[in-house]
């Protein structure tokens, strides 16, 4: 009977984290597009269908809500964590910090493609919400999983 050598450990113990990560990622990809088709569908409404809010308050609507979704949907199925305030805490910070980034890059962008380039405002919208939501995205996912979901229990 082979033994089974810590060359051998450590490799199958690196194939399993580069599936955990993989199929991660596939979930954390899977959540932030619901959450940003609730986040744009807002925001759309908000700002050009109903011409209820200004730009800048019908994007922070529709983060809000996408937001909220993402957190809901991440705990639950991304990284199957259970219930904690604490971990509630720090999302809520990290989407703070990350707000800052999605809704004011996204403002400028629209600024910048509506008004230096001449753009109509649906297709400025949409191209600098793509901009922002994918930076803050990218941010989110590794804060995520190396800080705040790193050792949760698990649902």
């Amino acid at each position: 009977m082979p033994k089974f050598s810590a060359v051998q450990a450590l490799r199958s113990s690196s194939v399993d984290d580069s599936k955990k990560l993989q199929t991660q990622s596939l979930k954390f990809l899977l959540t932030g597009i619901v959450a940003a088709i609730v986040d744009f569908s807002l925001t759309w409404i908000l700002q050009i269908g109903l011409e209820a809010l200004a730009p800048f308050w019908a994007r922070t609507v529709g983060f809000i809500f996408g937001t909220l979704t993402a957190y809901l949907l991440n705990r639950a199925w991304t990284f199957r964590a259970q219930k904690s305030f604490r971990r509630f805490a720090a999302v809520a910070l990290l989407y703070t910090m990350t707000y800052l980034i999605n809704v004011g890059g996204s403002r400028l962008l629209f600024e910048l493609f509506s008004e230096v380039f001449g753009w109509a405002d649906s297709i400025a919208l949409a191209v600098s919400f793509v901009i922002a939501q994918g930076t803050a995205t990218v941010i989110n996912f590794f804060v995520q999983r190396l800080f705040i979901f790193k050792n949760a229990e698990p649902i």
